[in-house]
C-alpha cells in the first residue's frame, strides 16, 4: 500500500504525529476492553472454521507480521520516525502511519496501521476480515474478530465523515 496524494503536510508540525499517536493508543485501549468484556458470544463451529480461514487473508502489512524480531521490522519498513524497545512509529507519507509495538525480547506483538484518506490505498474491510461490515447510521465501521487457534486477534475500524480515520490492528494474544 502507498499514500495516495497528501492531504495534509506530516513534516509541517510534529503534533500531527503525537495526534495520530493519541488516537491509535486510544483505539488499542478501546479494541483491548471491548475484547475482555464479558459479553462476548460464542461462535458456531461453523464460523470459527470460516474465521481461521479469514485468518490468512490479512496476517502480514507491508511484509510485517507478528513475531518478528525489531531488526527484521526495522529492514522491511525502513527507519521509524520514533523509535524505542517498545515501539516503533513509521510514517510512510501524508497519509499513513504504523504503530509497531514489541515484547521484552523485542519481537512484535501487535501491528497497528492508521489511513487517513479513503480511496483504494486504505484496506476495506473485505479485505482485512474476509466480508463486508454494515456501517453505523455516521458512516462508521468497527469490528473484531478472534482467530484463537492463529494466537491473535484482527480490528477494522472506520470512523464516520467526510475524511475518515480507519485503523486496522493485530494483536497477539497473550
Amino acid at each position: 500500500m502507498t499514500a495516495s496524494s497528501p492531504l495534509i503536510s506530516v513534516n509541517s508540525s510534529r503534533n500531527f504525529t503525537s495526534i495520530v499517536f493519541v488516537i491509535t493508543l486510544a483505539a488499542l485501549s478501546l479494541l483491548v476492553s471491548a475484547g475482555t468484556g464479558n459479553a462476548q458470544t460464542r461462535r458456531s463451529a461453523a464460523a470459527t472454521a470460516a474465521n481461521d480461514e479469514e485468518a490468512a487473508a490479512f496476517k502480514i502489512y507491508r511484509g510485517v507480521q507478528l513475531g518478528m524480531t525489531a531488526d527484521e521490522v526495522r529492514k522491511k519498513l525502513g527507519t521509524p520516525k520514533d523509535k524505542s524497545d517498545e515501539q516503533d512509529f513509521f510514517v510512510f507519507g501524508e497519509t499513513e502511519t504504523a504503530q509497531i509495538v514489541y515484547d521484552a525480547t523485542h519481537k512484535v506483538v501487535t501491528i497497528s496501521a492508521d489511513f487517513l484518506t479513503t480511496g483504494d490505498t486504505v484496506p476495506t474491510a473485505k479485505q482485512v476480515l474476509g466480508g463486508d461490515i454494515d456501517a453505523k447510521a455516521d458512516g462508521s465501521i468497527y469490528k473484531m474478530v478472534r482467530f484463537p487457534k492463529e494466537g491473535y486477534w484482527l480490528s477494522y475500524n472506520r470512523t464516520g465523515g467526510n475524511s475518515p480515520l480507519t485503523t486496522v490492528t493485530l494483536q497477539k494474544i497473550q
